[in-house]
């Protein structure tokens, strides 16, 4: 097995090389080479630690997304999404308050910023500013500004998948998928119904959201704005390095992330919410056993075949023999009535959902 394993290894680093080189050769073909440019993500703390991940590319050239962009407007984008160049080895300063921290990119121009805290961040607010630069000649002027997010009161957590939980992506079908994801943008992919109003009723008092997804960094931008454009609340978004060699590992990427999340926040219950279409339902069951009494409810959207159905109600029952409710649902209403009986939502929050069309 080792042995198939290195060849595997091998070819997934041959075709990264070849696909590096495709970038390349078209980012010079169309003129997309830029100066580089700092992109933050959305960051998690609490009252003694910040944490703010982001990235150095070269400027990619997208155009902020609108309802009237035509399909090739989208593929144009998508395409400077996957072709963009990252920059390593990057020195950069990260910001907040009068602390300062320096901080260099990865070979995939990924940077993490850590803050240790000597004194709390104001409680009257959610979201933190941290503003980071680019340093060295080839950087100068280059910067951004990163929010973290740092609870305030809140009575649970909720972690939530994106694709086909969030938004109707169609991730069962590969073709419906790969039609979505380059023929749409943030305006026309559309979210389930009901979840807007779900979420916010979730959030209400200051409960944070976090979204873990499988999807690549690269999509960051175009779900962030998705989230912005159709009123889903803000939250950390945890995405998924993409390269011939890291397609694979859906499973342990999301329990690493819920993980560390639950670690994080050690006093606060979780709201765990995904779909049946790939491995929610197994991950959320390992993230029970792992974690008793940390888990208030579970919801899996029901988009998958009945014998997928079968496997998930089968789980269903375990999770419940933990004294956990994991509840399928083929709608957000049914998740929405459930956490109204558990004192999730309020009650108040159920007449909007329904006129939505939850």
């Amino acid at each position: 097995m080792s042995g198939w394993s290195d060849v595997a290894v091998g070819v997934g680093r041959a075709l990264e090389e070849r696909f590096d080189e495709l970038k390349l050769w078209v980012r010079r073909r169309y003129g997309w080479i830029a100066p580089p440019e700092v992109l933050t993500y959305r960051g998690h703390g609490t009252q003694k630690t910040l944490f703010l991940k982001g990235r150095v590319l070269e400027a990619k050239g997208l155009t902020r997304s609108s309802s009237t962009d035509t399909i090739r407007t989208n593929l144009r984008n998508m395409a400077r999404r996957f072709l963009s160049a990252e920059v390593s080895s990057a020195r950069l300063r990260a910001r907040y308050a009068d602390q300062e921290v320096p901080v260099v990119t990865d070979e995939e121009g990924f940077f993490d910023v850590r803050f240790d805290l000597a004194d709390p961040p104001d409680k009257g607010v959610d979201w933190h500013p941290v503003e980071v630069e680019l340093l060295g000649a080839s950087g100068v002027g280059a910067r951004a500004m990163g929010s973290v997010l740092v609870p305030n009161g809140a009575r649970f957590g909720v972690i939530s998948d994106l694709d086909d939980t969030v938004i109707q992506t169609g991730v069962t079908s590969f073709l419906k998928m790969l039609r979505t994801a380059l023929l749409h943008n943030a305006h026309t992919r559309l979210p389930f119904e009901g979840v807007t109003h779900f979420y916010r009723a979730l959030q209400a008092g200051g409960n944070p959201i976090f979204y873990v997804s499988s999807s690549p960094w690269n999509l960051y931008d175009l779900l962030e704005d998705f989230l912005d454009v159709h009123g889903v609340p803000a939250g950390p978004l945890f995405l998924k390095d993409w390269s011939p060699t890291a397609l694979r590992g859906h499973e342990q990427h999301k329990l690493g992330i819920i993980r560390t999340l639950l670690a994080t926040y050690p006093s606060l219950p979780f709201v765990l919410v995904g779909d049946s279409g790939e491995q929610d339902p197994e991950i959320y069951r390992t993230v029970v056993r792992e974690h008793p009494g940390r888990i208030a409810a579970i919801y899996i959207r029901d988009v998958t075949n009945r014998e997928r159905d079968v496997v998930v109600h089968a789980i269903a029952r375990q999770v419940r023999s933990f004294g956990v409710e994991m509840l399928p649902v083929s709608n957000t209403a049914a998740a929405a009535e459930h956490a109204a009986s558990r004192g999730l939502i309020s009650p108040e929050s159920l007449p909007d959902l329904r006129r939505a069309g939850g």
